[in-house]
């Protein structure tokens, strides 16, 4: 049986899904299509055997915002989390993977490493293994191998590969062909031998840093540096910021496949997305008779071709007479466009940036460690929350400067500490955490505590807190 060993690489930002995909909380960890993320479903399809296969544990590449998210959705799936590499900085995917492959050659020289980003859509998990075993021939024979898409419409948007001939085998790649216009795109479908390039690729972990040194050697050093100087911390490796900072910035496309000779191509012709906008969701999405895909609390009135999707509990979203819109509502903000335009769903994002909208990174449901917090109301002087923690979890012993708190829970038990006196609070009961109180919330239960937080003070900004202690070993600031 063949090993082989995920490397998920799951830092992207995916800003084209705009406002449901932000800085803090983007594409990979939301569920776009089904119940799962899409981080989960590309961890399961990567899980356990299929036929002569047998997946070890992955390799997730990711930022360090996103260490404890990684682990948490691993776990409801039940995957073993493997090593979780923390990424000082984003440098794009080269170094990502050359990382990836430097410290599985350090436990295993001919360890064999499929790549995959983290945010596709991958719903014929057998056709996909398939493709893989027709991949793994080629990596016997000391070949780099990538997934060809086979295409059903002249896509602008993807990049391309030229076969020098059609078929379903694994083939020899003739060029790299970047993002046509339409024309070119109409052409290229015609002739039958270009595919859709995947972003995914098969390779034993030595050939990928013998092609790094060979196309890029000016990347070795600093990622080899900084996979040598790593530390581990909770159970992820960190890797070394001041080596990392040195790696260019560069994809593996440009760095080192683009460079190559003797690349391999598996034609893979099931249903495939990378969901890179609002309108491949639709197209991903059950619709209706008239084209319309529904998601969440929606009514749609005589619409046709659209999606219209509610993320909110509290807010129906209806469209009357639309056709060709893209509509998505959140609690913070609201996505009105022509779906001919989901492409340019980044550019609102870029103007929120320069207005210094909150809403253009910022998550409205900040996930952390312990759990997750909403704000529910903000005013000049005070704020609302709902925070949720976790079982067994608790939040750092801390302080603040500018604002008191009043807890109320509304679903299981809290310990509450604060200064020298611990409580346990239980539904319907409440505590006073007084300004400049060492004060701590933990959740002795089985199941998820729920509680409103009121906040009172001069200043209720996530910033405004002092860590004395923390079991997951973060810093000071809003996020640690």
């Amino acid at each position: 049986m063949q090993s082989i060993t995920p490397v998920i690489l799951a830092g992207g930002s995916g800003t084209r899904l705009w406002p449901l995909s932000r800085k803090s909380y983007p594409k990979q960890f939301s569920p776009l299509i089904g119940d799962t993320s899409l981080f989960q479903a590309t961890a399961r399809r990567l899980h356990g055997t299929a036929g002569k296969i047998r997946f070890e544990k992955p390799v997730v590449v990711a930022n360090s915002d996103f260490r404890f998210i990684v682990t948490e959705q691993l776990t409801e799936v039940g995957i073993d989390p493997g090593t979780v590499m923390i990424e000082p900085s984003g440098r794009n995917t080269a170094p990502a993977v050359l990382a990836a492959a430097l410290h599985l050659m350090d436990r295993n020289p001919e360890a064999v490493m499929l790549v995959a980003p983290s945010d596709h859509l991958i719903q014929d998990n057998a056709a996909f293994h398939q493709a893989i075993a027709k991949g793994m021939k080629a990596v016997n024979d000391g070949r780099i191998v990538l997934f060809g898409i086979q295409p059903d419409r002249p896509e602008t948007g993807y990049g391309y590969l030229e076969l020098d001939t059609g078929g379903d085998d694994c083939l020899p790649l003739k060029a790299f062909v970047e993002k046509p216009d339409l024309t070119t795109a109409e052409a290229m479908l015609s002739k039958g031998n270009y595919l859709w390039n995947a972003g995914i690729f098969l390779f034993r972990a030595s050939d990928v840093v013998d092609a790094f040194q060979k196309h890029a050697p000016e990347i070795v050093p600093p990622v080899q540096a900084s996979v040598s100087n790593a530390q581990p911390d909770l159970g992820f490796l960190r890797l070394a910021p001041a080596d990392w900072d040195r790696a260019p910035n560069i994809s593996i496309d440009y760095a080192v496949m683009e460079k190559a000779s003797g690349l391999a191509v598996v034609p893979y012709n099931s249903d495939w997305s990378d969901l890179g906008g609002w309108d491949a969701v639709w197209r991903a999405s059950d619709q209706d008779n008239s084209g319309v895909a529904a998601i969440g609390n929606v009514t749609a009135i005589e619409c046709k071709d659209s999606i219209l999707r509610s993320e909110s509990e509290r807010l129906e979203l209806v469209g009357i007479g639309v056709e060709n819109l893209i509509a998505v509502a959140m609690n913070d903000a609201v996505l009105i466009a022509s779906k001919d335009r989901a492409q340019d769903v980044k550019l609102a994002v870029d103007r929120l940036k320069a207005k210094s909208a909150t809403q253009a990174e910022d998550f409205p449901k900040e996930h952390r460690p312990w759990g997750w917090f909403e704000s529910l109301v903000i005013g000049g002087r005070f704020q609302v929350k709902r925070i949720l923690v976790h079982p067994g979890a608790a939040l750092s012993l801390q302080s603040h400067y500018h604002r008191s708190e009043h807890w109320i829970v509304v679903e299981g038990t809290a310990r509450v500490t604060v200064d020298d006196k611990v409580t346990l609070v239980s539904e319907n009961e409440s505590i006073y955490v007084p300004l400049g109180a060492k004060h701590r919330m933990e959740n002795p239960g089985k199941v998820p505590m729920v509680l409103i937080e009121v906040q009172t003070g001069s200043y209720v900004g996530e910033d405004d807190i002092i860590r004395y202690e923390d079991v997951y070993a973060r810093g000071q600031g809003a996020k640690g």
